[in-house]
Parts: C-alpha cells; sequence; structure tokens
C-alpha cells in the first residue's frame, strides 16, 4: 500500500532479522477474515472459495495454538491437536508439507519435526499434532485434543461419523477448540455444522485472495465459471444446494439454457420495488425477458440493485428500458401504489408502464411460471448466478440459499413471465436479433 519510492527505503534499511521476523508475522500478513474471531465459540467453521487461503488460516492456525495455547489456558501442558482431512495423503501432503502447510509456515528455529512413520508432527516445546483419515472415523476413539483443525470437510467420505468421534474427544484443556475449513457442498454434517450453537461461521470467495493469485487462473475461473451455480460453491463459498419441495429444479435451468439472444417479438422490463428504503431494505428486483417465437420467453439480465433509494432503482429500471428497447415496463404497485409510476415517469414520461397487483401469495403467482421452465418454455440467456439461487431454493418460511430475505429477483421474474406468456395482454412485434 505503500508509494513505491517508500516501500523502497523502508526494505533497504531493514535489518535481515527484523524482515525475518515480519516474514513469519501472520497477523502482519492475514486480511482480516482470515483471524481467528473473538467470543466464546468451539468451532470456526470457514466456508471459502478455492484459492482464498483457508490451508495458510489452518496451518497459522495450529502455528498460534502451540506458541500459545487458548487465552485462558495459561500455564497449561503443551496442547494435543489433531489434523483431520478426507485421506492421510491429504493431511500429508496439503496440511503438513504443502506449499501453505504447517512446515512451510513455520520459522525454521521453531519448525516441528514431522515423523511420517507416525503421522504426527512434534514440536521441541513438546506440543504434537496427530494426523488422522476420514476415512477411518474409529481412529478418532478415544484420543483427546486441546484443539483440532479439519480441512474439506465437504469432501470427507464418511463426514458424519467422522465429526462425531473428533467432537466427543475434544475434552482436553481448558476450552477446546475446532477451526474447520472448506468450500461448501450440501452435505448434512456440513448443515449441521453451520446450524450448532457453538459453532461461528466466517465466509470467503477466491477474489478475496486476488493480491497473490496469478490473473491468467482469475480471467480463466471467471470465464468458465462465473455466474455459475458451480462458480458460487467453488468460487464465492456459497453452500448450494437442491432445496426439497422447492419449486424450481437447477436441472431445468440448464436443460435448456442458451447461449445466444434470438430474435424477439417483445421485451419487458419487471420491477418488484421493495417496501422501504436505506441499509435494511430489501433488494429492488428488477428483470429483463423478451418473447421470441412459438411462445418460449427468454431471460435476459438481471439488473436488481440492493440498498438502493427509490430514486436509484427507478433510474436503473429506466436505463435498462432504454438500453434493451424494451416495450413496457410492468412493476408491483401493492405497497408503492401510484408513486412507482410516479418515480418511473418524472425520468421519462413517454415509457410505457403497466402496474400489477398481487392478489395471490408468491408461490402461487410463480407456481404457472414454475411449470412453463418445467416444459422448457422460459429460456437463459446465460448464467444468473443470484436469481436461479433464489429460484431454486424458495420454499414460503425458509431461508433463500444466497442470503437474502425475500425472493426480490424471483418476484421480478414471475412479473416478467406473466406479463410475456400468461397476461394475454402482449402486442407482440417483429424484433430483428439484437
Amino acid at each position: 500500500a505503500l508509494p513505491p519510492h517508500i516501500r523502497k527505503i523502508l526494505l533497504e534499511t531493514t535489518s535481515d532479522e527484523t524482515a525475518a521476523k515480519l516474514l513469519y508475522d501472520w497477523e502482519f500478513w492475514a486480511r482480516p477474515a482470515q483471524l481467528p474471531p473473538g467470543g466464546d465459540w468451539f468451532c470456526w467453521l470457514v466456508l471459502a472459495g478455492r484459492g482464498f487461503g483457508k490451508t495458510r488460516m489452518g496451518s497459522e492456525w495450529i502455528r498460534r495454538w502451540v506458541r500459545d495455547g487458548h487465552p485462558l489456558t495459561a500455564n497449561m501442558p503443551p496442547p494435543k491437536l489433531a489434523l483431520i482431512g478426507a485421506t492421510w495423503a491429504d493431511v500429508r501432503d496439503v496440511m503438513v508439507e504443502g506449499p501453505s502447510g504447517i512446515l512451510a509456515v513455520s520459522p525454521p528455529a521453531s519448525r516441528p519435526e514431522w515423523v511420517s512413520s507416525r503421522g504426527r508432527l512434534v514440536w521441541e516445546n513438546g506440543s504434537t499434532a496427530q494426523a488422522f483419515s476420514a476415512e477411518e472415523p474409529d481412529s478418532l476413539r478415544g484420543p483427546q485434543h486441546d484443539a483440532a483443525w479439519g480441512d474439506e470437510l465437504a469432501k470427507w467420505s464418511r463426514a458424519g461419523s467422522t465429526w462425531a468421534n473428533l467432537a466427543m474427544g475434544m475434552r482436553r484443556g481448558i476450552r477446546p477448540q475446532v477451526l474447520m475449513t472448506t468450500t461448501p457442498r450440501p452435505i448434512p454434517a456440513l448443515k449441521q455444522l453451520m446450524a450448532a450453537p457453538g459453532t461461528v461461521v466466517t465466509r470467503g470467495s477466491t477474489r478475496d485472495n486476488a493480491a497473490n493469485l496469478p490473473d491468467v487462473f482469475l480471467d480463466q475461473m471467471e470465464a468458465l465459471y462465473g455466474n455459475t451455480r458451480l462458480g458460487a460453491q467453488e468460487l464465492d463459498g456459497v453452500l448450494v444446494e437442491t432445496v426439497e419441495g422447492a419449486l424450481f429444479e437447477p436441472a431445468w435451468l440448464d436443460r435448456h439454457r442458451v447461449s445466444e439472444m434470438p430474435s424477439l417479438e417483445r421485451i419487458v422490463v419487471a420491477v418488484d420495488p421493495p417496501v422501504t428504503s436505506g441499509p435494511d431494505a430489501d433488494a429492488c428486483g428488477i428483470i429483463v425477458a423478451g418473447l421470441g417465437t412459438g411462445g418460449h420467453a427468454f431471460v435476459l439480465a438481471d439488473e436488481t440493485r440492493t440498498q438502493v433509494t427509490p430514486a436509484q432503482w427507478a433510474t436503473v429500471a429506466v436505463e435498462a428500458f432504454h438500453q434493451w428497447s424494451a416495450d413496457r415496463v410492468v412493476a408491483e404497485v401493492n405497497n408503492g401504489g401510484d408513486l412507482v409510476e410516479t418515480l418511473l415517469r418524472q425520468l421519462d414520461s413517454m415509457i410505457s408502464f403497466r402496474a400489477v397487483r398481487a392478489s395471490r401469495g408468491k408461490w402461487a403467482r410463480a407456481e404457472p411460471v414454475a411449470a412453463l421452465y418445467e416444459r422448457g418454455r422460459v429460456h437463459h440467456v446465460g448464467h444468473f448466478r443470484s436469481l436461479e439461487l433464489q429460484m431454486t431454493s424458495y420454499k414460503p418460511g425458509e431461508p433463500l440459499a444466497d442470503g437474502s430475505r425475500s425472493p426480490d429477483r424471483l418476484d421480478a421474474l414471475v412479473w416478467a413471465i406473466h406479463e410475456l406468456l400468461l397476461s394475454g395482454t402482449a402486442t407482440p412485434r417483429v424484433r430483428p436479433l439484437g
């Protein structure tokens, strides 16, 4: 963050001894999300995308335990630690000997000895860390530990029983703790751990660590997986799952997805305004969709905005109307009344506008739209990650996969498809490609 000439002076005047100490000072290098949270917790669960720095976090956390122990365990015997990976080879190759493993991040003067034949790290102060494989949950029966680091829980073949045996052995010392680092997958053991009262969750994405990753890697990942469900899971650390009983299924979206926009007869911008504005307001759902030939609809853009004022979301809606040469703006007015149309006409008095009112609940409105998706009559032109997470996780009264409180994107989508395929108000006109 320093100017180059100041940085050059600093580096040239820093002694080798100071530089060596700084090199191994994790509190100096770490991002805030990579440092342990405060408070009284049993499990620190890190859900983050690949390349976030989870392995370095685990290695440094073990280093700190060996050096300091728990803050409340002064004058206690050297801690006994556990290292658990999907396989014993994963513990060795990633957690211990890997480029961000415990051996690599430890200063030479305090680097532990890796006794490979016993799967154990031994420090000069008497601390030890034993390697365990999630393929053998019973190996965790009996041993007691002060602290444990488990890596990639979502990959563990026997995650439930491994976690149960590990947790039952966390009974050494005054305040035993577990660090669990993983890219999330929707397995029962992970969801149970997330919901446990003693768990503190830290989330992060691959992009958070962009300063330490090659640009070509980031560009390639974004090109291949940006805005996809796989990218949400593997890059953004989002727990992506198919919610049993949800109206929309991921397979419907993927099966009928297209890469290019066809010739369209109509285009609409659908708006689901939030009830309030400010930092605690719901998002304003804004979806652009078009009507193709043969009664097929195509979702073109998700322009949803969060924490915006009415004037701001109205501006986005009008800009989308002109950018896409749309035929109409459709907006729900249950809560905003005439204000919604007034805001839009203040920006463009000639805009074509249609107000819609919700006479049925969200679920009832969305059901016929879901049926159209299942029959292959609605297509997404590309990927819309946040929208699709809402679609495939929405159930009344249950949390949404993207963390939103309200399915604002889904609501706007439903109004768009109703306008194009279900309202009977469409007046098609031929629209050329593009």
